[in-house]
């Protein structure tokens, strides 16, 4: 069963982050917020990113020579340089969708500037938007995991424990997510900030006993790595991008801080700390070559000091894990808005802020896959394999809508946008190309649920569309129909009747079918079209929509950004304004509620339309989605066929 009213979307999709409001807040609490949620991922890549990338470099030699060393560290400096300082925090950040950043925000943006002609950039979004659910999948095993290994530098004995622990630690997680994020958010900033004190401080001593080690900021090391190791050294790309995933959360949550605090926290605090605690990391291997097998922690003394690190690394790679949770709600709200998913139950966790939000089915999914990834790869270097691939895909997909956006809302000349495009995107793409190595070894993880995903979407967009077209055909025109009733009405009764319907130019079936049934029409009658915008948010001043088309009929839309949860009940308030006087007590809403079958003929395969069917089935109920009083509505069945 699916109801009929459905969000009539633009065809964009929307920005993966937080869209509070961010002037009201003081600057350094927005930079050290910053901290906390936008660097918990690229933050806790140390962990693993320098010994899987060193371990590929030495390939079958084993133990890592001095070249491999400086070549590695050069390459992973540069990429911090060039990837995420030069492409997110000095381009991307000034390229925001009404304050707010991410892939999708980005998407929607260049929709807009290309009009109807943006079928390829919809794609592009879908895919994006896809893959990240494969990053939200893998980033919470990976990085708990990854902490917890740090244990067996502490003592062997607990070696069995390791992966009984993550899941542990991963259910309890996920089990607090319905609690809402603010209070454990607020821990968030202070935690980061210790953490990158002290893997800074952490790797001063190595580098004054080793002090080759800066060999590695000349650029010329990472060129020549990859000129005389080959096939080794493209291979080695694929771990060296461990070091700049959670790059995208810059521009995701540009919202939530603002462009300044991001700026700030990543020039003076994150970058510094991530550089030196490489170059640590490298001066401790080129010291002692067994050193390899865990960098991260043996940069920490034997006994106590380690233990308290495993603790804070522990507690680090949850704020990651959070961080990009949040990050797939969010996702998933602002698809539901634009047509690309059906519609989730919705929990907003926090009267402040409206984008604290819980959905229940979302964090199920995530936790049953995060659990059996755990199970499934069982070691952070077999995890790592699978990482790259969706982080690197959005990483293309993100630049290639950069360049649109430089182009036509910027209005560059193509040639200019193309230029300051294109050695990132080459380097995307080649980033990706290494990563497609591994395809074999787990990346095959992320492009699976990034094609399931993909496939969900679409086929709830197609099947969404061929409903709305064939459901036009049946239906009367809208102002023949007004134009019968106040010619010659039916008997009236009191009150107001609002019939929702996502296509305000034809009769709604809620309606047809009243009339049919009943044989009767109330005094005052409202149809009511929900909209969804190409902007975040929009103003209260322009939520609503009124024109009278008869004495007794009138046409309301709604329209909500897509960053908002609609809430029909408190927009329709505002309508007092525009001289409607709406009570919810005396109104009654109707809706259709339809059941679907497949048809002979439905302009998708029979699989497509089944599984648009099942999605139908499992949508939450418009009442609850579009928070209208249930005692106020009437809900009218009919079968359609698709």
């Amino acid at each position: 069963m699916t109801s009929d009213v459905a969000i009539s979307a633009p065809e964009t999709a929307a920005a993966n982050g937080h869209g509070d409001a961010h002037t009201t807040a003081g600057f350094g609490a927005l930079t050290l917020g910053s901290i906390g949620v936008v660097y918990g991922d690229i933050g806790t890549s140390p962990l693993y990113a320098f010994r899987e990338a060193v371990m590929a470099a030495s390939g079958a030699e084993g133990l890592p020579t001095p070249a491999a060393v400086l070549g590695v560290l050069s390459l992973i400096l540069w990429a911090l340089i060039i990837v995420v300082t030069l492409k997110y925090v000095v381009i991307l950040l000034r390229a925001d969708n009404n304050g707010e950043g991410g892939t999708l925000a980005l998407m929607a943006l260049a929709q807009r500037a290309v009009g109807t002609r943006g079928t390829t950039i919809v794609l592009l979004g879908i895919i994006s938007g896809a893959l990240f659910y494969g990053d939200a999948v893998i980033t919470p095993a990976l990085s708990v995991l990854s902490a917890i290994e740090g244990m067996k530098d502490v003592t062997l004995h607990f070696e069995p424990y390791i992966v009984p622990l993550t899941v542990i630690i991963l259910v309890g997680l996920f089990a607090v997510q319905s609690r809402g994020t603010a209070r454990v958010a607020a821990f968030f900033g202070p935690i980061m900030c210790v953490w990158f004190a002290v893997i800074a401080i952490a790797a001063i001593h190595p580098i004054i006993e080793q002090p080759q080690v800066l060999f590695a900021l000349n650029p010329l090391y990472a060129v020549s790595f990859m000129i005389h190791h080959g096939i080794i050294g493209f291979v080695t790309l694929g771990a060296v991008f461990l070091a700049v995933t959670g790059a995208e959360a810059l521009y995701a949550d540009l919202g939530h801080f603002g462009k300044r605090p991001i700026q700030t926290a990543w020039l003076f605090i994150v970058v510094p700390s991530l550089a030196l605690n490489y170059l640590g990391q490298g001066a401790l291997v080129l010291g002692d070559p067994g050193a390899i097998v865990s960098p991260f922690f043996q940069l920490f003394p034997q006994g106590f000091f380690r233990g308290c690190m495993v603790v804070l690394a522990t507690a680090a790679t949850v704020i990651a894990s959070q961080a990009v949770i949040t990050g797939a709600y969010s996702l998933t709200r602002q698809a539901i808005q634009l047509g690309l998913l059906p519609r989730f139950e919705i929990r907003h966790t926090s009267e402040a802020h409206s984008g604290q939000i819980f959905i229940p089915r979302i964090n199920q999914l995530l936790l049953v896959a995060v659990v059996l990834l755990v199970l499934l790869f069982r070691s952070s270097s077999a995890l790592a394999s699978a990482y790259g691939i969706s982080v690197t895909g959005t990483m293309v997909v993100t630049a290639m809508m950069g360049f649109v956006v430089i182009w036509k809302v910027w209005r560059w000349s193509p040639f200019t946008a193309a230029a300051l495009i294109a050695p990132f995107l080459f380097l995307d793409l080649t980033f990706l190309a290494a990563n497609l190595l591994k395809v074999f070894e787990g990346g095959w993880v992320p492009l699976a649920l990034g094609a399931l995903m993909i496939i969900l979407m679409y086929t709830w967009r197609r099947g969404s569309r061929l409903l709305f077209e064939k459901s036009r055909k049946l239906e009367f025109p809208l102002a023949d129909l007004v134009a019968m009733l106040e010619k010659r009405p039916p008997q009236r009764v009191p009150g107001t009747a609002v019939f929702l319907t996502s296509d305000p130019l034809s009769a709604p079936t809620a309606l047809m079918h009243s009339l049919k049934h009943y044989k009767v029409l109330h005094e005052k009658n409202v149809i009511l079209t929900i909209e969804t915008a190409q902007t975040p948010r929009i103003d209260p001043a322009e939520r609503v929509k009124l024109e009278q088309i008869s004495p007794t009929f009138s046409k309301v839309t709604l329209k909500f950004g897509f960053m908002e949860s609609p809430n029909v009940p408190k927009a329709l308030a505002i309508a007092r304004k525009l001289g409607w006087q709406f009570d919810i007590m005396s109104t009654s809403f109707f809706l259709s509620r339809r059941a679907l079958k497949p048809a002979a003929h439905s302009g998708m395969p029979r699989w497509q339309d089944r599984l648009f069917i099942s999605l139908s089935r499992s949508a939450n109920d418009a009442t609850d989605y579009f928070q209208i009083p249930s005692g106020r509505v009437v809900e009218v069945g009919t079968q359609v066929t698709i």
